[in-house]
């Protein structure tokens, strides 16, 4: 008896979790691009120092 009280409550416990997950995934939400100042941002550090973060700069920036 109590093998199945633990493998019932492990198997509850792993559909919860599942569950949850698909529901924060379904309810994520697109980050806006440029979104509270970050595209017109100046590199303070590196290769890039002093530059504007841009198109030129930045790879993972789709047009």
């Amino acid at each position: 008896m109590r093998d199945t009280k633990h493998l019932e409550k492990h198997s509850n416990r792993l559909a919860e979790s599942k569950k949850e997950k698909a529901l924060f995934r379904t309810q994520r939400k697109a980050v806006e691009a440029g979104a509270h100042g970050t595209l017109e941002y100046t590199i303070k550090e590196g290769v890039n120092k002093n530059k504007i973060a841009d198109d030129k700069i930045l790879k993972s920036k789709k047009k």
